[in-house]
């Protein structure tokens, strides 16, 4: 395909950005999805974004999405990015106030609220609470929980100082969590209310402004292990901040939402040197 004249919305939630295609018409096939998410998404020689999403038709609820990664690998879920497609989906007529689409992870409900959007999570699985990971001969303690992916928590005392480029790769390709790999979370507590993040996300290869499914990650693991109350602010790397609602029983989590800002930056026309790389 070539991407000529080919419409596209962006859209920041928190500080993680993405590109959104109404893909109804099936403009963008099959083989032409990850070619298209790696050449849009390097930053200062394309559109420049986190991932691409591509809205698409759906037999059962109010649309479907396709999630690419920067590096083309298709995700599960994304907390920041359903947030944005929940926005352009009610935006142009796909979707109403209160909706639900399809994802790998499972269906998703979300709601639209004057100037935020409020997601329902996926039931997260996993939990694994303070266990060691062998790094360079030395243990690091972590926590993990697949919140729609899979994340690794770790908790640090100073989070500016905290290793997310050093450590964070290693901890990403760990081989105790091949094949998929996680995103890596740091993370520390400011009070029983709010926590701050930075995150090591999976497909990006980087640190990113903000990462939805490791704010909710985080925010259950704390407030599992009493660190945070539920509804909990996630201060992001972008200085925004999302809440996380939820309910937890002897570590069972029930009714999690996200909910954070999904600003739309621009709308435009893709030309065909767009797909040059």
């Amino acid at each position: 395909m070539s991407p000529d004249g080919l419409e596209f919305y962006k859209l920041s939630g928190s500080g993680n950005d993405f590109i959104i295609i109404d893909n109804r018409p099936g403009v963008v096939d099959e083989a032409s999805m990850v070619p298209l998410a790696r050449a849009l998404c390097p930053r200062g020689r394309s559109v420049g974004a986190d991932g691409l999403i591509l809205l698409e038709a759906s037999s059962r609820v109010d649309f479907k999405w396709r999630f690419f990664n920067a590096d083309g690998s298709e995700a599960e879920m994304c907390g920041n990015g359903g947030r944005c497609a929940a926005r352009v989906a009610h935006m142009i007529g796909l979707a109403p106030e209160q909706m639900v689409f399809e994802t790998r992870a499972g269906d998703i409900r979300a709601t639209i609220l004057p100037g935020e959007v409020k997601l329902e999570m996926v039931p997260p699985q996993g939990l694994r609470l303070d266990y060691p990971v062998a790094v360079d001969g030395r243990e690091v303690v972590v926590s993990s929980l697949n919140t729609g992916v899979p994340h690794v928590v770790i908790w640090v005392d100073d989070l500016d100082g905290a290793p997310v480029l050093a450590l964070g790769p290693k901890i990403r390709y760990h081989q105790t969590y091949q094949p998929a790999g996680t995103n890596v979370n740091f993370v520390t507590m400011e009070d029983e209310k709010q926590l701050a993040i930075r995150t090591y996300e999976r497909g990006v290869e980087n640190e990113t402004l903000a990462c939805g499914t490791g704010a909710v990650a985080a925010a259950l693991i704390g407030g599992v292990t009493g660190r945070v109350k539920s509804p909990a602010g996630m201060k992001t790397r972008g200085g925004e901040v999302l809440t996380v609602h939820f309910d937890v029983d002897g570590g069972i989590f029930k009714e999690v939402y996200l909910q954070g800002g999904a600003r739309l930056i621009y709308r435009g026309v893709l030309s065909a040197e767009a797909w040059e790389v």
